[in-house]
This record gives C-alpha cells, structure tokens and sequence, in this order.
C-alpha cells in the first residue's frame, strides 16, 4: 500500500523537469503563448474563424509538444541503444496536426476559397510554438514581427493595388 507523502506529491509537480528547467519551461510556454497571439490578434480583427484564443492554443500546444520531447529524452526507458530521440518526426507529427485544423478553416464557396491566409497564420503559429518550445525564441520573435509585414502591410499593398477585392470586376 502506498502512503500519502506531500514530498512525494510536490516533487511529482517540480522532480520531472528534468530537461528542461520549470523557469526556462514556464519562459517558452508563454513566449509562444504570447507570440501566437499576436499574429491571431490581427486575424480577430478582421473578424476570421481562427482568432486570437486559436493562434495562441495551437503556437502554446506545439511549444509543449517540444519540451515534453526534451524531457522525454532526459528520461531512462532501458538500453541507450534502444531509445531514439528524432526531434524531426516530433515537428512533423505537430506539422501534420496544425495542418489538418488549418485546412479546416479553409471552405470554397462559388468557386472562390476563403481562409487560406488564415490556414497558413495558424500553421505558422505552430512553427513558433516549435522555435519557442526548442529554446528558439529570438527566432519566434523574428519570424512573428515578418509575419505582421505580411499580413498587415501587405494587404494596404493590396488594397492599394485594388487585388484583394473579393469580387472580380466586370
């Protein structure tokens, strides 16, 4: 029978960050909580299926995806030989995720496609909960600053040149 010890029950919840220091976790979480939200704040505003609370899930789910890799790998699970670490099928299951809810916001309607903008931001958000998540977040901070040009100055660009009016003219 097991007895209940608080010791045992506090160092379940500050033991296991065993590769990844709780500090440096709680950093990443919320840079890519906060970098995600950024990029999902311009697409709240022009009113879009996935907004803000979308953008900051997906950037903060992908984040973890990341640090739980790094812890898992601190952890023994047997032979050395036996455990392999491959960060890469890690990004592309996460790749492959962001992708199927992106294509979820994308619909046809008349033989025009909507949200592909949206789609793209939402798999993008990913890719900076994954820089975040790998201790990246200069990198984040980078790619979510070239993101806002695309998105907000571009599309005065657009405007501009009269190319993104939903309509073609007759």
């Amino acid at each position: 029978m097991y007895e209940f010890s608080f010791d045992a029950f506090t160092n379940e919840f500050t033991g296991t960050f065993s590769g990844v220091p709780p500090v440096v976790s709680a950093a990443r979480l919320t840079a890519a909580l906060l970098l995600g939200g950024i990029i999902g704040m311009e697409r709240e505003w022009l009113r879009k299926p996935a907004g803000l609370r979308t953008h900051m899930l997906v950037s903060m789910a992908a984040c973890l995806f990341i640090i739980v890799s790094q812890q898992l790998a601190t952890i023994p699970f047997g032979d050395d030989e036996a455990l392999r670490v491959d960060p890469l099928r890690l990004i592309e299951a996460v790749t492959a995720g962001v992708a199927f809810l992106a294509a979820g916001t994308i619909f046809t309607s008349r033989g025009e496609v909507h949200n592909i903008t949206t789609g793209a931001s939402m798999w993008l958000a990913g890719a900076i909960g994954l820089a975040c998540g790998s201790g990246q977040i200069p990198l984040a901070v980078m790619a979510t600053l070239i993101v806002l040009v695309v998105l907000l100055v571009l599309r005065l660009f657009e405007k501009w040149l009269g190319t993104n009016n939903p309509t073609p003219p007759e």
